[in-house]
């Protein structure tokens, strides 16, 4: 059984606008605590997980086997700035990123190609949140 969720992470979940039946990206998911959360409060939708670390998205995998059956949720090892939806694969309605370096605004030039990349796999209006260890703020694609 995956460890219980952070009362920090928690709230991110518990702040969140999600519905039953949406579409979620998690980026920087880590061990994939925070994304098993996700699917569970959606329902019948669905949650991609992404990483650019390799251990983490193996750990998230390791964690997720029975939520993975399910078919709501999936990992994919990925940086942000090099995220595109696969083929066949339909948009998201809502991403989040906690302590994502490229959206916390210690990598500004990354931060640029990583909100750019994100507007792109997202629904006409789909919104991005962020939380650099401070509050969660939705965030505005003003220059992506």
């Amino acid at each position: 059984m995956a460890p219980a969720l952070s009362a920090r992470l928690q709230a991110i979940v518990d702040a969140l606008p999600l519905r039953p039946g949406m579409r979620v990206l998690e980026i920087g998911c880590g061990p994939g605590a925070m994304t098993r959360a996700l699917a569970v409060r959606i329902g019948d939708g669905h949650v991609l997980g992404i990483d650019r670390s390799g251990k983490a998205i193996d750990q998230a995998l390791a964690g997720s086997t029975d939520t993975l059956a399910t078919g709501t949720l999936a990992f994919r090892q990925c940086a942000a700035e090099h995220f595109v939806l696969a083929p066949g694969e339909q948009p998201y309605d809502l991403a989040v990123a906690i302590r994502v370096g490229a959206f916390d605004g210690r990598y500004p030039e990354v931060g640029m190609l990583a909100r750019a990349a994100i507007k792109a796999a997202l629904v006409p209006g789909g919104r991005l949140y962020v939380d650099g260890g401070d509050t969660l703020r939705e965030e505005e694609f003003r220059n992506a």
